[in-house]
């Protein structure tokens, strides 16, 4: 029997496919089940129009069947079956598949979808098998044919004797190499698992003859081996049930079965969309933060189904980064699949189905924070903070998105508030969102740059996250309300005699402050009476760009870019501490050196700020105590 060549592009195509464009050598089992499914949905649609074809539900199954000790597994369907033509036409030639014209021809039909668009599934086979023997018998057909191929070298078409139609596929396994275990794909364990990997949402039974024990029939207490045929899939995914169907508890034991975390989640979401693109979605919230989250080692994506069958165990491009905290899977008959199956173009429907997901997680969480607000901030506790980056990353291109989500512990509440619940507490006369930096509520609440904000009566947001202020930045106002720093050098409160009357009482001691400045040299850009202070001698406060607190946090990075915030050295020209300072300058400038270093070192310590000489800083209390 001659052996017929495959075209030459066909040729390379089949010798590249198998080397690199599958990373993963469990998929051939995806691509063969895929094909036989397909194979039973073609009977279905041929009885649609065939009054002499009747389809029966439970008549069509797939069986899969490992053989250890000859190294051969079969993989058989009760499908439509091929005649020796469409051997030669789909099997002969690469990338050429019955399905996508079939799907055509019948798209309009009831029903069924078609899942295989490309023939090239196929060829996985021969990732893990020397020999591929493909039996079928068509529909409607006396004949039954052959068609055998050892891989590139070409293949054989001859006639056989085959009781009913179907197809069955005969790999001859690979033996082991030192880098390889083919013996894998012939252990009944692990066949299992990749049948509930990748194909467990398959619409027909995928049966698999799998060892058991029973008591022996002579014996109560002794069991003996057999072997059981067991169904392996679920063939009803829990996306297309109605969600009048199911319960919270049908969620929660989906989402522990596909192991997306091992909490339970805080909120389910299940989308099913019937439009220009039909896909199906459940997401989940999860509870608990997971342990790589802010790691390099975190995956952020959805499980990918194209029809019930599992493509992608994470596509990243179905959530943005904002939103990875997002467990969950989208199931879609409408996605354009390339020739591996195993990785997507980038195409319209992904791009809408991923804009659609977006837009739903966003008004899920806007009604969990409206209707459940505890719920809603036991999420926060977890994941606020990737919000934040959020806001903050791509140059703040999705503050709009996310700005009504996000929240900060309120000086009047007491709690966590959104910045729409600020302003609509905000009094007429208050110009600006107020806010502190600091490492805990408790140590913003003794910043004595807070004394004059709190005074007016006005609401502080305190910024306890090193993300906090660079988000709040990229927002720059909100509802046309700017935020403002309490360290900022003008705080927009001041009435225009106290701004008089401070600039003329520090003009009046220009020499005591220029004499103070130069001898903190370059530490501060100038020292000046405070306007903001009540019961504190000092602080410091910012002007530009950079706080104190980004500083802080800029400069314990690892590539550290030595950042400088532009202080201001601020003296309470009420406190005692200013009288000493006017009366040192009058009569011992060895005391202004001395009382200056101490108030410098005295507000960086508020600040949280490291003493540059802890040494001299010592000595200096030592001076003055005695």
């Amino acid at each position: 029997m001659a052996t017929k060549q495959f075209k030459a592009e066909s040729k390379r195509l089949l010798e590249m496919m198998i080397n690199s464009i599958y990373t993963h050598r469990e998929v051939f089992l995806r691509e063969l089940l895929s094909n036989a499914s397909d194979a039973i949905d073609k009977i279905y649609y041929k009885a649609l129009t065939d009054d002499n074809l009747t389809f029966n539900q439970e008549s069509y199954f797939i069986k899969v069947a490992p053989d250890k000790q000859n190294r051969i597994l079969k993989i058989t369907d009760t499908g439509i079956g091929m005649t020796k033509e469409e051997l030669e036409t789909n099997l002969g030639t690469i990338a050429k598949s019955g399905s996508l014209a079939f799907k055509t021809e019948n798209e309009s039909k009831d029903g069924h979808d078609i899942i295989g668009q490309f023939g090239v599934g196929f060829y996985a086979a021969f990732m893990v098998a020397d020999v591929v023997t493909v039996i079928s018998k068509a529909v409607g057909s006396d004949e039954a044919y052959k068609w055998e191929s050892t891989g590139a070298d070409g293949y054989t078409i001859e006639p056989v004797e085959k009781d009913s139609y179907g197809t069955e596929i005969i790999l001859k396994i690979k033996e082991n190499t030192e880098d390889e275990n083919y013996d894998e794909f012939l252990e009944e364990y692990r066949l299992k698992a990749i049948i509930k990997k990748y194909s467990d949402f398959i619409r027909y039974p995928i049966k698999m003859d799998v060892s058991s024990k029973r008591p022996k029939e002579d014996s109560e207490n002794e069991l003996e081996d057999y072997m059981e045929e067991q169904t392996i899939n679920s063939m009803v995914p829990i996306w297309r049930k109605n969600k009048s169907e199911l319960t919270t508890e049908d969620y929660e034991q989906f989402y522990a079965e596909k192991h997306y975390g091992f909490d339970k989640p805080i909120k389910h979401i299940h989308i099913s969309v019937d439009g220009t693109v039909r896909y199906n979605a459940i997401l989940y919230i999860p509870e608990k933060i997971p342990f790589d989250y802010y790691s390099k080692e975190f995956e952020k994506g959805l499980e990918l189904y194209s029809n019930g069958v599992l493509i992608m165990n994470k596509c990243a491009d179905l959530l943005p980064d904002y939103f990875s905290f997002v467990k969950g899977m989208v199931d879609s008959e409408d996605l354009s699949l390339n020739i591996s199956r195993e990785m997507l173009q980038h195409d319209r429907q992904l791009k809408l189905i991923a804009k659609n997901i977006n837009k739903k997680i966003k008004s899920e969480l806007q009604s969990l924070l409206k209707n459940d607000r505890e719920k809603y901030e036991e999420f926060y506790e977890s994941f606020g903070r990737q919000l934040k980056f959020g806001v903050y990353s791509d140059f703040g291109a999705n503050k709009e998105v996310l700005q009504d989500l996000i929240m900060f512990y309120s000086s009047k509440e007491k709690k966590l508030v959104t910045l729409d619940e600020y302003v609509s507490r905000m009094t007429e006369d208050q110009k600006f969102i107020y806010y502190a930096s600091g490492g805990s509520v408790e140590r913003i609440e003794k910043l004595p740059q807070t004394e004059m904000v709190a005074e007016k009566g006005y609401e502080i947001l305190y910024f306890t996250e090193d993300i906090d202020e660079f988000a709040i930045k990229m927002i720059m106002n909100y509802k046309d309300k700017e935020f403002k720093s309490v360290s900022s050098g003008d705080l927009g409160i001041e009435s225009e005699d106290k701004q008089e009357d401070a600039a003329a009482e520090t003009e009046e001691n220009k020499e005591l402050f220029d004499f103070m400045k130069n001898i903190l040299s370059d530490k501060v850009k100038d020292v000046r009476i405070s306007k903001r202070l009540k019961s504190h001698p000092v602080c410091l406060s910012t002007e530009g760009e950079i706080t104190i607190e980004m500083e802080k946090i800029l400069n314990s990075m690892p590539d550290n870019p030595n950042v400088k915030a532009e202080k201001v050295l601020e003296i309470n020209a009420n406190h005692e501490v200013f009288q000493s300072l006017k009366t040192a300058f009058a009569k011992d400038k060895e005391k202004v050196d001395l009382y200056t270093k101490l108030l410098y070192n005295q507000a960086l310590l508020i600040e949280g700020l490291p003493i540059q000489d802890p040494v001299e800083f010592t000595n200096d209390i030592c001076k003055v105590m005695v």
